[in-house]
């Protein structure tokens, strides 16, 4: 659920200790005692953080019909305190803070092209389109992008650059759900070809925003934009 100030939370929270990832979607973890299965909500590899011994948070579904009782939410790690790894909860938390910008319209899920953009605003007579992208990968407190080769992320940027040229803004706006981390980088030796593709938006004019949160275990919040423009944070 989300508050009215654009704070997310998580209800029915417990704490385990992470064992091993099953697939993308499934993890083992120790529970009261207990190794339970749980629901995985990232499909990245997110091995930094879920390792063996890792302290993890999870929600308790309230949907007893499902194979699963646990979602596992949050990954804690020593030297940045809870990483969110719910591959959801960017976008929900960017819709929240996007509303109080002064927008005149706000769409979700915005057909463009060959793809659907997370959002497309309304400012007067300007135009936006607006792709969010999640970074949980930490090095030396720099944000990397994308933890595992994406072919929808490239197609993503290169969809927002053709959106610039045809006259509106686009613009790349990577969630950092971890505190003390500020820039968000491409993974050149994950994904050297959304690098690529990246420059050559921003280039061609795409806005980079980074978003800085507010995480505990539970909540996810936007604390503020940082735009980097010319390849410079502002």
């Amino acid at each position: 659920m989300t508050d009215g100030y654009g704070n997310m939370r998580y209800e029915q929270i417990v704490y385990g200790k992470f064992e091993e990832r099953c697939n993308r979607f499934a993890a083992h973890v120790w529970i009261d005692g207990r190794l339970e299965t749980v629901h995985v909500k990232n499909t990245g590899r997110c091995r930094e953080l879920l390792f063996p011994g890792a302290d993890v948070a999870l929600e308790l579904s309230d949907n007893v019909n499902r194979k699963t009782k646990y979602d596992l939410i949050s990954a804690y790690k020593k030297s940045l305190g809870w990483v969110n790894i719910d591959s959801q909860a960017p976008n929900r938390v960017m819709g929240e803070w996007l509303v109080r910008q002064g927008y005149t319209y706000v769409k979700p899920e915005y057909k463009y092209g060959a793809s659907r953009i997370d959002f497309y605003m309304e400012k007067g007579k300007e135009k936006y389109l607006l792709e969010v992208k999640g970074c949980t990968l930490e090095v030396e407190g720099k944000g990397f992008f994308p933890d595992a080769p994406s072919d929808r992320a490239r197609k993503h940027v290169r969809e927002l650059q053709k959106a610039v040229l045809e006259g509106d803004h686009g613009i790349v706006a990577f969630v950092i759900p971890m505190a003390g981390v500020t820039e968000v980088l491409p993974n050149m030796a994950t994904d050297s070809e959304f690098g690529e593709a990246l420059e050559a938006a921003e280039r061609a004019g795409v806005e980079i925003w980074y978003m800085p949160c507010n995480v505990t275990e539970n909540t996810l919040s936007i604390s503020r934009k940082i735009e980097r423009k010319n390849g410079f944070v502002q």
